[in-house]
């Protein structure tokens, strides 16, 4: 979908789309009645906005929205087991799945990443933890909608000639 679809689309596929990018309705709804976006920065700062005025049960409901991420392809048993004691370990906590951004980890580190994540976390109280969840859901709103988006944020804008680009003409020539 481009940011023009988003624009232009029925509020309901608007709704769906953005939906997909984080499972909070309150969040969706926001997004979809501040369009139209000029651009992909200002879609991203109205996803930032609101994923800050996300309440209590906006966050849960996004969280129970959010499953485990997939392992990498010929990840070992042991890390298999690692972490799903790890994820084990943080939903008998926090009572929700373990949610982390990994945009800008290499992809060689990210299950490192993930665990490292896991083990700090599990020493936060419940409502650090929530403030700390709630900010990993604003990042992964924000990076699913600038994928979804990716397209149009990375193609060029055509390029209208301004009139100092026409060719001189002389009068009468």
């Amino acid at each position: 979908m481009t940011l023009t679809d988003l624009n232009s689309a029925p509020a309901a596929e608007a709704h769906r789309m953005v939906l997909s990018c984080l499972r909070s309705r309150h969040w969706a709804r926001r997004i979809v009645a501040h369009r139209p976006y000029p651009d992909l920065d200002s879609l991203l700062a109205a996803s930032d906005e609101a994923a800050y005025d996300m309440t209590a049960g906006d966050i849960a409901e996004a969280l129970a929205g959010e499953s485990l991420p997939a392992l990498p392809a010929g990840t070992y048993f042991a890390a298999h087991t690692a972490l799903s004691a790890a994820h084990a370990a943080y939903e008998t906590r926090f009572g929700h799945v373990f949610v982390v951004a990994l945009d800008g980890v290499d992809p060689r580190h990210a299950l490192d990443h993930v665990l490292t994540g896991i083990r700090s976390r599990l020493a936060n109280d419940p409502e650090e933890e929530r403030v700390v969840a709630a900010e990993q859901l604003r990042r992964l709103a924000r990076s699913r909608l600038a994928g979804t988006l990716r397209s149009t944020a990375s193609a060029p804008a055509p390029r209208l000639p301004r009139p100092s680009d026409e060719p001189a003409t002389t009068p009468g020539g």
